[in-house]
C-alpha cells in the first residue's frame, strides 16, 4: 500500500501571528499537563507545550501550518478579529469593569474553577470566541 502524503509549502501569512488573538489554557494532568494554545479566529488551529512559552512557540508552527493549508486548499484565510488600530483606539486600555447579576458571577466562578483558570481568563476566552465567530457588518 502506498502512502499518499502531500507536502504543503509554507507561505508567509497575510497577517502576522501577533495579530491573532490566542488563548493559553492549562491542561489537566489527565490530558498530559502543560498548556494548550488555541486561536478563536482559526478554528482547529491549536498546539501545546510543557510551558506557556513552549505552547506559544509551538503555536507559531501550528499557525503557519494552518494558514499554509488553507492557502493550498484555496480557502479564505480568516483575518484577525482585532486590528492594530483597535488596540490603539482612544480609551482602549485593555481593561474594563463589568457589572453583572450575582447569579452570572456565581456561574462564571464555578465554571472557571472547573476549567482550572481565573474568571478573567474564562471571560476573555468567551469574548474572544464570540468576536471570532461574529460576522463583520458591511
Amino acid at each position: 500500500m502506498t502512502d499518499n502524503v502531500k507536502t504543503i509549502p509554507r507561505i508567509v501569512p497575510p497577517w502576522p501571528f501577533e495579530a491573532y488573538a490566542h488563548i493559553i489554557s492549562p491542561l489537566s494532568a489527565a490530558d498530559g499537563g502543560g498548556f494548550l494554545i488555541t486561536f478563536p479566529d482559526l478554528p482547529g488551529c491549536m498546539s501545546d507545550g510543557g510551558t506557556e512559552s513552549e505552547a506559544v512557540e509551538n503555536g507559531r508552527d501550528a499557525f503557519v501550518a494552518v494558514v499554509s493549508a488553507l492557502h493550498d486548499m484555496r480557502r479564505e484565510i480568516p483575518p484577525p478579529s482585532f486590528s492594530p488600530d483597535d488596540a490603539t483606539a482612544p480609551g482602549a486600555s485593555g481593561k474594563f469593569v463589568a457589572r453583572m447579576p450575582k447569579s452570572i458571577h456565581a456561574k462564571l466562578t464555578s465554571r472557571a474553577k472547573a476549567e482550572g483558570v481565573s474568571i478573567n481568563t474564562l471571560v476573555l476566552t468567551f469574548l474572544a470566541e464570540g468576536l471570532g465567530r461574529r460576522e463583520p457588518h458591511t
